[in-house]
């Protein structure tokens, strides 16, 4: 009796004490933290605690102790209870609480507005998903790939990217992610196919590119090569026809390219052409012909007179000519850099311009040279214009005459000097009378010598100005006869009627 007393004691006090209750969240979501909760009335008599899920043990605690899944995701999904052993009294189960994680968005999916995009264009992908309707308020950030490479900026808070242009090197496979900032809960969509299309290249065209619109020596120009048409990468290349050797050649994602020569030479002028490609066959443009202009050099001034000293009345030719340039060129001639008209060589060549000298034209002359890509001026060279043409042919016949005349006039000034000393002479014989002449008699025989009319020549040498030659000037004086022979000299010196004739002659 007694026996039996204890054992339904035990049993009520085992019935109590083995009563577990689990305790568990109504709602949970992905991502969220679950902690389940075991409750024992006795925990005295726990010597083990045990979680389960779908009869799978998860982990055995040596306490009471509460289990957590810190983010949950959806195949936490299930049925749990726990489980204790007792020191004293057997172990209990408690109840079974079913579990289901909701999802908080859905996988996303990649969508591109063109698979097939034509090369060159653009292409708009979108990462697409849907946030759970109790969950709306949560954020979330998207990030895209391609094979394993990040585009753009990484993660971004806008589910969509831009791609500019799209190459045959971009064809792949794309995907993207999406992620809640906290907790983290990270998605990924399937793997797309984008498959990049190639165009054959067209029209490729040839232009040339410098300051002022005109190839300059000296000069940048710049060979623009382009196509109206193509995808991909395209390679161009610039040819000279002349000796088909290839100038230059750049690779790149355009449909332009330049190539660029820093200073033009005149060995420069001639035929180009350009080529492009994109991997299905080489396009030619149409050949340009570039011509290179020079700028004209220093011009140099020719004088041109009919005699090696120009005078009055001389048509004087000035010719000026630049070694360099390009036609056509405009010439102005200057004298005294006062401009006195201007010359056109439309083939190139000099220019020459004609004046008829006066004494005024004296002095420097210049000229200058302009194709309109700058001037030049020639250095000065200096004229000098003697008297008119008549002067000087008259200074040849004065020195004809001035040496007639000079043989002439000494020869009378010896008849003269003759004939005054005889008479001195005579007059001298007068006077020293005879012995045995008579006192008386005045009448005395003297010699006397006729000096007949002549004329006297006398030179004068000078030198005139510019001219480079002596000049004689030959004075002549008419002397009458006189009776009166002692006052011959006197006469001739005294002589202020005397004719004079001036008269030159050339060296």
């Amino acid at each position: 009796m007694l026996l039996w007393s204890l054992l339904v004691i035990f049993a009520a006090v085992n019935e109590q004490a083995g009563k577990l209750t689990l305790l568990a969240p109504s709602s949970v979501f992905e991502g969220d933290s679950i902690v389940l909760t075991c409750q024992v009335e006795w925990k005295w008599n726990v010597q083990t605690m045990a979680y389960y899920k779908d009869d799978r043990e998860l982990f055995v605690f040596k306490e009471v102790s509460s289990f957590h899944i810190q983010s949950a995701v959806l195949s936490d999904s299930g049925n749990y209870f726990c489980r204790t052993e007792g020191k004293l009294l057997p172990g209990k189960s408690s109840n079974i609480v079913k579990i289901r994680v909701q999802e908080l968005f859905q996988h996303p999916v990649l969508t591109a507005s063109d698979f097939q995009p034509i090369e060159g264009g653009p292409v708009s992908l979108t990462c697409e998903t849907q946030l759970s309707p109790q969950r709306l308020y949560v954020q979330l950030r998207f990030c895209f790939f391609r094979e394993n490479q990040v585009l753009g900026s990484g993660w971004s808070s806008s589910p969509e990217l831009q791609i500019p242009a799209m190459w045959s090197d971009d064809t792949g496979s794309y995907w993207c992610k999406a992620e809640t900032v906290t907790p983290r809960v990270r998605k990924q969509s399937l793997q797309s196919q984008i498959h990049v299309r190639r165009i054959p290249i067209s029209n490729v065209s040839l232009e040339t590119r410098v300051p002022g619109g005109q190839v300059t020596e000296g000069q940048r120009l710049i060979l623009l090569c382009s196509v109206a048409g193509g995808t991909g990468n395209v390679t161009f290349s610039w040819y000279r026809e002349s000796t088909g050797t290839i100038l230059g050649k750049k690779t790149q994602h355009s449909l332009s390219a330049e190539l660029e020569i820093l200073a033009v030479k005149e060995s420069d002028a001639g035929k180009y052409y350009c080529q492009a490609d994109n991997g299905h066959e080489p396009i030619q443009s149409k050949v340009v012909n570039i011509p290179v202009r020079i700028p004209v050099s220093c011009p140099v001034l020719t004088l041109r007179a009919p005699r090696p000293q120009a005078v009055v009345g001389d048509l004087l030719t000035l010719h000026c000519e630049a070694q360099r340039g390009s036609s056509p060129i405009l010439y102005w001639f200057y004298h005294e850099n006062v401009t006195l008209g201007n010359s056109s060589a439309p083939s190139g060549g000099g220019a020459s311009f004609n004046i008829s000298l006066t004494a005024e034209h004296s002095g420097n002359y210049s000229c200058e040279a302009d194709n309109g890509l700058g001037s030049q001026r020639s250095e000065a060279v200096p004229i000098s214009i003697s008297g008119p043409d008549g002067y000087r042919r008259d200074l040849m016949t004065a020195r004809v005459l001035g040496g007639l005349f000079g043989v002439l006039g000494f020869t009378a000034a010896a008849l003269l000097l003759y004939c005054l000393f005889h008479k001195t002479s005579g007059e001298s014989y007068a006077t020293s009378e005879p012995r045995g002449a008579s006192r008386t008699n005045p009448q005395v025989s003297t010699y006397s010598s006729p000096i007949p009319d002549m004329e006297e020549l006398q030179p004068v040498y000078a030198n005139v100005g510019s001219v480079d030659m002596d000049v004689v000037y030959s004075q002549v004086r008419s002397i009458q006869h006189s009776e009166d022979s002692a006052n011959t000299i006197r006469t001739f010196l005294e002589n202020k009627d005397s004719q004079v004739i001036y008269s030159s002659v050339k060296k």
